[in-house]
């Protein structure tokens, strides 16, 4: 990796050459670069705002899931149901799911093989259980911080390599050159917060390809379970163009927000208690009582909300689990009022019932019975199912058995992201998005299968990288030729905010970006609110950075992000208006209002009437992609490509490796 140093408009830069720079640092990220150098290409490095700052190491679940290809018992598996699977789930692409699929085993055992610690028994069968969306048996845990360990065992591979790191740097620019075929990337410029001299902070990368491992948009959320340090930075993709896909298809679900963290499976199977309270923590209320006419059909949708979580819509009715994420939602927005859920004390049923055992459902009573969890509280139950589940809150200083868990419907996935093909290439050419930032998923997909993409799309990236793109970036000189307009742009942004000291700061403005995405994105949307929010969005953007003023290099690196999420939030909001203005009706993780759909249940208002999509429209059984060309946003409905038909004739697959002519497009 070359140095050299250039004067830009009164700024001294770094510039780093190189093949590969790789932007964040969770699972994908690192694996990429893992992989990257175990195929010979050394020449490589990670930069990142916050050396394991993202969701992978801080986020997690009461048991949070890897899905991969079944490998135990008798149930037969394989890549093609596991694929079908995945493609089941509506507006993904059938070659992707494929892939997904096919590269599950390997990435699977490249993570035990560094040490994750997945469950065998005694015989070496890597056990399984189902999860959301799964009819195999095909998830499987290394505890609530599965992906914490995912972390820890390639963060340990990436020292143990020597793989340079750039600790501290936030990327706030694609550079790009359009050639005579397609436009491609070139580099990055990026701001070392570690400098605090502006004038020297600024860092070029001067790089043949780029890897974004930025993970999901979590800043943009008002009610958001992504961990704080968790912003995404897909804007300044959007920015130099490339397209989003599937953006409308975000999931929501319960968690507690003094600490950011899922509330799934074992924290719903022991049946806690739901209250809220006054905003000032009086008259408590268990506000659930209202829609379940006894403790058997409450006590069962609370257990199922363990299983069917996130939201979803096509569980509402008839008393189903996502009622409760509902009436939660309806207790905090219209009642303003604050949600709880107690693990101290079992629940007290309509007209004042009392919890026993022998008033719940059978198939519950025996799930609980089976695992030694049938104690005299919910608490006392998670101790038997799931102590590690308790130990991570102990962990922050929380003691379920004494203080209840403040709660609210949260933004917890992002299942679309940018458009990359079969080896994680965005439509920028080599530009690779792989983890969360890459929309490979499509409306529905198996609880964990997020981990399984970013391993596999991360180690595909690697693999077309290291055959297709393995040369050195252009020369230093041309590289400055091309790149000069661009980064003189930035500069100048820069040297204007950090000229004025009566405008406002980008932490006084990011909470409008957030409140927006909660209220027209999250799990309720309105055609009229979110035509509001567009337009909003679209004002914001267009003179953000006229209002804005900085007076370190911490601030100008915050309005550069507060940038970055206006224009992400911007394009969601285009996607989910295109969407809902074209018919599209509720599905994934989200409920579209109808004034002449259904009324899910008779005690609520009509304000919560709504239709279920059945894909017999054209705006949702085709992938809508959208990007920004020239100020201009471009909307696209695609048909989903169908699940490949392969050539598996060994002799033909044979050649074609010995040709090195495996990573074709």
């Amino acid at each position: 990796m070359e140095k050299n140093k250039i004067r830009i408009t009164g700024y001294t830069l770094d510039c780093y050459n190189l093949n590969t720079l790789i932007i964040g640092s969770g699972a994908a990220a690192l694996n990429c670069a893992i992989s990257l150098h175990s195929h010979g290409q050394k020449d490589v490095a990670i930069a990142t705002l916050a050396w394991g700052g993202g969701t992978t190491n801080n986020a997690g679940s009461d048991k949070q899931t890897y899905y991969k290809l079944s490998l135990s018992g008798e149930e037969p598996d394989s890549v093609i149901k596991m694929a079908k699977d995945l493609f089941s789930g509506r507006c993904m692409h059938g070659d992707i799911a494929l892939c997904e699929a096919q590269g599950s085993v390997n990435a699977f055992m490249n993570l035990v093989n560094l040490g994750v610690p997945f469950p065998q028994n005694k015989y070496g069968a890597w056990v399984g259980y189902k999860t959301d969306n799964d009819p195999m048996a095909r998830g499987t845990s290394a505890g609530p911080y599965t992906s914490k360990r995912m972390f820890e065992s390639l963060a340990a591979e990436i020292k143990k390599r020597k793989i340079k790191i750039f600790n501290g740097f936030q990327v706030i620019a694609l550079l790009t050159e359009t050639g005579k075929i397609n436009k491609n990337v070139i580099g990055a410029l990026a701001i070392n917060l570690k400098e605090n001299d502006l004038k020297k902070s600024f860092v070029l990368f001067n790089s043949l390809n780029i890897v974004m491992g930025t993970g999901g948009p979590g800043g943009m959320y008002e009610n958001s379970v992504y961990p704080l340090s968790q912003n995404g930075y897909s804007g300044i993709a959007y920015e130099a163009g490339v397209t989003g896909h599937n953006l409308t298809e975000s999931q929501f679900g319960i968690a507690s927000v003094k600490f950011r963290w899922n509330l799934s499976g074992s924290y719903q199977q022991v049946i806690p208690r739901y209250y809220s309270t006054d905003i000032n923590g009086k008259d408590e209320r268990e506000f659930l009582n209202e829609f379940f006419p006894d403790i058997k059909t409450l006590s069962k949708a609370i257990f199922l909300k363990g299983y069917q979580w996130p939201f979803d819509p096509n569980k509402i009715a008839g008393g189903g689990s996502s009622l409760i994420d509902l009436l939660v939602y309806r207790e905090m927005i219209d009642k303003k009022r604050l949600v709880y859920i107690d693990f101290s004390k079992n629940l007290t049923g309509p007209g004042d019932e009392k919890f026993a055992f022998d008033k719940v459902d059978r198939d519950v009573y025996n799930y609980l019975k089976k695992s030694d969890a049938t104690g005299n509280s919910p608490y006392k139950r998670l101790m038997a199912m799931n102590k590690p589940a308790i130990d991570l809150y102990l962990d922050h200083k929380i003691d379920l058995e004494k203080e209840p868990l403040m709660i609210a419907v949260c933004a917890q996935h992002n299942n679309g992201g940018l458009k990359g093909n079969i080896w994680w290439e965005s439509d920028l050419k080599h530009l690779f998005p792989v983890g969360e930032v890459n929309g490979s998923h499509g409306v529905y997909r198996p609880g964990g299968s997020a981990l399984n993409s970013g391993q596999v799309g991360s180690y595909r990236a690697a693999l077309f990288i290291s055959k297709r793109y393995d040369q050195q970036p252009v020369l230093f000189e041309s590289f400055i030729k091309i790149a000069r307009e661009q980064v003189e742009d930035k500069l100048g942004l820069a040297t204007v905010w950090t000229s004025y000291g009566n405008r406002m700061k980008a932490s006084e403005l990011i909470s409008g970006i957030r409140h927006r995405m909660s209220e027209a994105g999250g799990i309720i949307r309105d055609l009229e609110k979110v035509r509001k929010a567009a337009r909003h969005a679209y004002i914001m953007i267009k003179d953000i950075h006229k209002k804005l003023s900085a007076s370190s290099v911490k601030e100008v690196a915050a309005g550069f992000l507060l940038i970055d999420q206006c224009l992400t939030h911007f394009i969601y909001l285009e996607a989910i208006k295109f969407y809902l203005e074209r018919g599209g009706r509720s599905r994934g993780s989200f409920l579209v209002t109808d004034p002449a759909g259904d009324l899910p249940d008779k005690r609520l208002g009509s304000e919560w009437r709504y239709n279920i999509c059945n894909y017999d429209r054209e705006i949702e059984k085709n992938i809508l992609e959208i990007s920004l060309r020239n100020g201009i946003v471009r909307k696209n409905l695609v048909n989903v490509r169908d699940i490949p038909e392969q050539e598996l004739w060994f002799e033909k697959v044979w050649k074609k490796n010995l040709e090195d002519n495996l990573t074709e497009c």
